[in-house]
């Protein structure tokens, strides 16, 4: 594989690696939600969230060398999890980068699978920071949260199970971060003439600016949905959603935090923030189309936030 985006071909390379490594999830029925929505449930994932795709992918390549000088990533909290679930798996060292802001319920599922965590930074560019200094001074592999093109092409897998799964469907809805699960997802679908939503937070929209800029924008994230709180898109990222013709909408948080709560009530789904974008733009009417999916990405919430946002506080 190249550096740059990945290609049909990297995602469907994907596929045959994860098979049997990750769960296939379920494509359920969200239509008392909204007329005729479905929805992918990657908060079934191993670890709650889509991102053990991309890791599993990732770390599948490494040489032997790689291998015995560890990996490691920087991350509010989901690829945090994935990572060190991944790394556990294949008996490597791992460490985490992340921020004082990032979710303590997710720093802590990480620890307990056995990474190192540093939080010291005082913000997602700060993790960043440290990150690139950490794998220059040891040499560990550099396992990025989405700009990746292995990681990418495992996300992707999202996409080319709701092919499989949802025949007539014609309208991806994708929550949006750094931009590798809607790069991968449109990848995979767009050559078969779906349509590729990408949804964030007002707060935190990195994705839409990079592909108006046709580059990486870097923003101040502010969101409850710490999944998506990016300080930027990935350059391969944007590469690929350009190709795939991805439009991007945004969304507040009280939108979101009203789609979350529809998720428990309606769809019986305990979803994180991050989570609920894409039904969020669903039900603001931002998408439309004939046959939607919308990926629930995760279901990673702290009890305190969850409580606070389920009974509207």
């Amino acid at each position: 594989m190249s550096d740059g985006p990945p290609t049909r071909d990297d995602v469907a390379r994907a596929a045959e690696c994860v098979r049997g490594r990750v769960r296939r999830t379920p494509l359920l029925d969200g239509s008392e939600i909204a007329p005729g929505l479905r929805l992918k449930a990657e908060l079934f994932q191993h670890t709650g969230s889509f991102k053990v795709r991309g890791v599993t992918n990732r770390l599948a390549a490494l040489g032997d060398e790689e291998r015995r000088a560890g990996v490691a990533g920087a991350s509010a909290g989901n690829h945090a999890i994935a990572l060190a679930f991944g790394a556990a798996r294949e008996g490597l060292e791992c460490t985490v980068f992340s921020w004082a802001a990032a979710s303590p319920f997710k720093l802590d599922r990480a620890r307990a699978l056995g990474a190192r965590i540093d939080a010291d930074a005082g913000d997602p560019a700060g993790a960043f920071a440290r990150l690139e200094e950490h794998t220059a001074r040891t040499g560990a592999t550099l396992v990025h949260p989405f700009d990746d093109p292995l990681v990418m092409a495992g996300q992707g897998t999202v996409g080319l199970e709701i092919l499989e799964d949802g025949h007539d469907v014609d309208v991806v809805v994708v929550p949006v971060g750094g931009g590798g699960l809607v790069a991968g997802i449109a990848t995979a679908v767009a050559p078969s003439g779906v349509r590729v939503v990408g949804v964030e937070p007002e707060g935190s929209a990195a994705l839409g600016p990079g592909l108006e800029a046709g580059e990486p924008v870097h923003v101040e994230p502010r969101t409850i949905a710490g999944g998506l709180d990016a300080p930027f898109a990935g350059r391969n990222a944007i590469a690929a959603c350009l190709a795939a013709g991805v439009s991007v909408v945004t969304v507040p948080d009280a939108a979101i935090e009203d789609a979350m709560r529809r998720l428990y009530t309606d769809a019986k789904l305990a979803c994180e923030p991050a989570g609920a974008a894409g039904v969020a733009a669903v039900l603001a009417g931002l998408v439309t189309g004939r046959s939607i999916v919308a990926v629930v990405s995760g279901g990673n919430v702290g009890p305190e936030i969850a409580s606070g946002i389920l009974a509207g506080r």
